[in-house]
């Protein structure tokens, strides 16, 4: 018997709280995790587990069992990672997860100049713009906008992404410029369902620097950035979208940007990975490629009108 695969299976199945997640994890079949817990209970003479129909529970032995074995893996897992990143270039797969547009725009060839730079790492990148579950489904790395939510990840920032409002010249010319917010009510809005509430845009007031959620109408709703600005550039109405998307687009003079001053607070990126774990050095290099890549956000982004007038500009 493998006591180690025992004991690992065992702590995976309480950490996932299913014998289907662990063996998904470690790559079994259900039925051979179960064997590997029951032979570690015959093993120590001892029942570790509560077994229900419905769920499963460790015992108090199992629990005093779980809590100390665990660290005991984590410390064999963290030894076995640093001897090998020692006495190897970085290999094996990193599995992340990105978001749809973020990743097919910006990310992509970020990522493809890390494979070519480190050739024995395989990548596998998945795009959604869900809040996947980062240790249940197996992923090493998420990359997403805004605040993690989930304290047991660790988050490494890697740039702001502006937020802001624009139109096309030929739509401005016809319905005028807003000037505040509360001119919005006399717009055509076109609304981005990425957004946890697309009918609710943010700003700030330039003159007391507070922060408000306007709400918006419009006939359009896209749940993707790209659909919004190219409605916005064929004149359907105001959009509201990150710089990455618009900033080209600006700078095309396609489109152009409204109430700059009162552009609400950057949302922040992060790459985001599990807390607690070694991190092997194949993840650490791409950890720090990202944040290198990302130091200085893109000149493409910049929302600066053809003509160069500064409007919207990263910082």
């Amino acid at each position: 018997m493998d006591r180690l695969a025992c004991d690992r299976m065992f702590v995976t199945v309480i950490e996932l709280g299913s014998f289907t997640a662990a063996a998904r994890r470690l790559g079994v079949s259900s039925g051979q995790a179960s064997k590997l817990v029951q032979r570690l209970e015959e093993e120590l003479g001892v029942q570790l587990l509560t077994r229900s129909t419905r769920a499963l529970s460790p015992t108090p032995a199992g629990q005093d069992y779980f809590e100390r074995m665990r660290r005991v893996i984590e410390e064999i897992d963290a030894i076995d990672h640093e001897i090998r990143d020692a006495a190897a270039e970085p290999g094996g797969r990193i599995r992340l997860t990105v978001p749809i547009t973020f990743g097919a725009r910006v990310l992509a060839p970020v990522l493809t100049d890390f494979a070519a730079r480190y050739p024995q790492i395989r990548l596998q990148v998945d795009f959604s713009d869900r809040l996947t579950g980062l240790v249940d489904e197996g992923f090493d790395l998420a990359v997403r906008v805004g605040a993690p939510r989930d304290s047991g990840l660790i988050a490494r920032r890697l740039c702001p992404i502006r937020v802001g409002v624009v139109a096309a010249p030929g739509y401005l010319a016809q319905r005028g410029t807003p000037r505040s917010p509360a001119d919005l009510a006399q717009h055509d809005c076109i609304l981005d369902g990425n957004f946890a509430n697309p009918a609710a845009w943010a700003f700030r007031d330039p003159a007391t620097g507070r922060d408000s959620a306007l709400p918006v109408t419009g006939r359009l709703q896209f749940a993707s950035a790209e659909a919004v600005a190219e409605a916005a550039v064929r004149g359907a109405g105001l959009a509201r979208g990150p710089d990455f998307v618009l900033g080209p687009l600006v700078q095309a003079g396609r489109l152009r940007p409204v109430l700059t001053e009162w552009e609400a607070e950057p949302i922040l990126l992060h790459a985001l990975y599990p807390a607690g774990r070694h991190l092997p050095a194949r993840l650490r290099r791409l950890i720090d490629l990202l944040v290198e890549a990302f130091r200085v956000p893109p000149a493409a982004w910049s929302m600066i009108p053809s003509e160069g007038e500064e409007v919207f500009r990263q910082t």
